[in-house]
């Protein structure tokens, strides 16, 4: 059996109990669905004729207690709907955050389109669609009570039945395709729109503001234009549907007006089977009027499927001891996401706990596929990486991320305070291993400075922060721990002389403490206390050895200007302490 059924299936053994009792009440509201026709029927054959205000009195109180349990035993199902979806959803919301996650990560567009299909499925087991099919079930038995009071009244509702039928037919294939048009060019429509307003201030920088508008509108003009396709498609049989629906009644009403001329039935008869047919055929006409959900639903569960089948079974690891922080790399060779060929090919290189690598290489050289890589969150396709002999592969990666510290390229920080981001969401965070980071990164002060100290909520991303703001916050969760891996991708891309002296005084403080470093960096100052270099040129290690060695090796005419910025550096880090 496929992990997509599987998981798919476990999911619907969550919400079946409250299926099924949902049904089971759809038994019972049915039931008292009658009480209308027959309280007709008495009033017009029993209480007009007999002119009995006691029974008039009785019939009223007694359909009144009738329909106030009807209305109990209809929200309770309701309620028992909305939670099979959240049961449903909670079965798999796990495997859609993770997915999604996985899905980011590699750069895929829409990420976050499993999350979405798996609330369009919750929102649809909680909607009236589905209380329609429910109900669907008991059409044939009130067609049943329709015959049973005349075979010719039985007739006319059938037929309404099948005409019904033939346009809910007619409605599915006409839509279809409009449908999932919609859904394609809708969902790519958002992923223009979230891209622009992501990158806001660079597109009104560079005046692109007006053309990445007409581009989201000319994607979401067509999205509309499918999706006014089939709600027109499914508005004019609704509305079909409807009046004939309608139609059907009246023209049941009048049939049993001429079978009570005729005295084949009373005139109570008359009144009842038509209210009996417009519940027979009422499921109908909400599932023809729902189609476009049905239809959005069906298309969110097929893709959600096609998503179980490429989630990552949990494996229970065993619990390794803290590590040393002694790294090996053996012919590592990656391809992150969708690059035909691979970025790094047959890296190899080994570290000693405590000892500190700068990796320096060109544009474009892999140097941030190496950084990923070797913190686990970019697959190798062959090769393996080994933290103190042990594969990370093998480590659990909640586990792994405590002893690791990782700052990439883009800091990515979440919406939350300063401290919250710090402690990496931790939900019982050290107060004073918070403050311990931020002061090892040099973000204290400037903590200290912002509205609310640590309790500033720093926006989504970290809007609130400048960029050197967010890049010292980045170091601090990075420094969060005492990681005995530190990798840091860049991390003074935004940094003044102030932050590199201060970035410099941090990873001096973690060597001192015996934590293994990998920076990449192109800036003299960030690899002023490494004590090798790795020079990685389209994915190939060129040099590995002593810093300076290496920099004799590739750029001899420039080790002394490097030297004179690195004492510089040093110096203004001494004199920060």
């Amino acid at each position: 059996m496929k992990k997509a059924e599987t998981k798919i299936m476990e999911a619907r053994e969550a919400a079946k109990r409250l299926l099924l009792s949902a049904a089971g009440l759809s038994f019972f509201v049915n039931l008292l669905m009658l009480t209308g026709p027959l309280y007709m029927l008495q009033i017009y054959d029993r209480v007009i004729s007999s002119r009995s205000y006691e029974t008039l009195a009785v019939l009223t109180f007694l359909t009144f207690g009738l329909f106030a349990g009807m209305a109990i035993l209809d929200f309770a199902r309701s309620a028992l709907l909305s939670r099979a979806g959240e049961a449903f959803e909670d079965k798999l919301q796990d495997a859609a955050f993770d997915i999604s996650m996985d899905a980011g990560r590699a750069g895929v567009r829409s990420a976050e389109q499993p999350i979405k299909d798996l609330r369009q499925i919750r929102q649809f087991v909680a909607s009236p669609a589905l209380t329609a099919i429910f109900d669907a079930p008991f059409t044939p038995f009130f067609l049943l009570l329709v015959f049973l009071m005349h075979w010719l009244l039985g007739i006319v509702a059938t037929i309404g039945l099948l005409i019904l039928l033939a346009l809910a037919f007619i409605n599915e294939r006409a839509s279809r395709e409009a449908n999932a048009s919609a859904s394609v060019k809708a969902a790519g429509a958002d992923q223009i729109a979230f891209a622009s307003i992501r990158n806001a201030a660079a597109a009104d920088a560079m005046g692109m503001r007006e053309r990445l508008r007409n581009r989201w509108r000319a994607q979401s003009s067509s999205a509309s234009d499918n999706a006014l396709q089939a709600t027109d498609t499914i508005g004019g049989l609704t509305a079909a549907t409807k009046a004939i629906r309608l139609f059907l009644q009246s023209a049941i009403l009048g049939t049993g007006a001429l079978l009570a001329i005729q005295g084949a039935v009373t005139p109570g008869v008359m009144i009842a089977a038509s209210i009996i047919a417009g519940r027979a055929l009422a499921p109908v006409e909400v599932v023809t009027s729902h189609w476009r959900q049905f239809a959005l639903t069906g298309v969110a569960f097929k893709r959600l499927q096609g998503f179980m089948d490429i989630v990552k079974e949990k494996v229970q690891r065993t619990e390794l001891p803290a590590p040393e922080g002694a790294l090996s790399v053996e012919k590592l060779f990656c391809k992150p996401g969708s690059v035909q060929k691979p970025v790094l090919k047959g890296v190899t290189f080994n570290l000693a706990a405590g000892e500190a690598l700068g990796v320096i290489g060109p544009s474009a050289a892999g140097k941030s596929t190496l950084a990923r890589a070797i913190v686990g969150v970019e697959p190798a396709i062959s090769g393996e990486i080994r933290l103190d002999e042990g594969n990370i592969a093998h480590w659990d990666q909640t586990a792994l991320g405590a002893f690791i510290g990782f700052l990439p390229q883009e800091v990515e920080l979440f919406d939350g305070t300063a401290a919250e981001n710090i402690a990496r969401f931790h939900e019982k965070a050290d107060d004073e291993a918070i403050v311990a980071a931020a002061k090892a990164a040099g973000a204290h002060e400037m903590i200290l400075g912002l509205a609310d100290g640590y309790e500033t909520r720093i926006g989504d991303g970290g809007r609130q922060l400048s960029a050197g703001q967010r890049q010292r916050l980045g170091l601090a969760r990075a420094l969060y721990g005492d990681p005995k891996l530190i990798v840091l991708d860049e991390p003074n891309a935004n940094l003044d002389s102030e932050g590199e002296a201060a970035l410099v005084k941090a990873m001096q403080g973690a060597k001192a403490r015996g934590a293994t470093i990998i920076i990449v960096a192109h800036r003299p100052s960030a690899i002023a206390f490494v004590d090798k270099l790795l020079l990685l040129v389209e994915g190939e290690v060129r040099a590995m050895g002593p810093r300076d060695e290496i920099l004799k090796k590739i750029a001899p005419k420039q080790v002394a200007p490097f030297n004179t910025d690195i004492r510089a550096v040093q110096k203004q880090a001494s004199g920060n302490e």
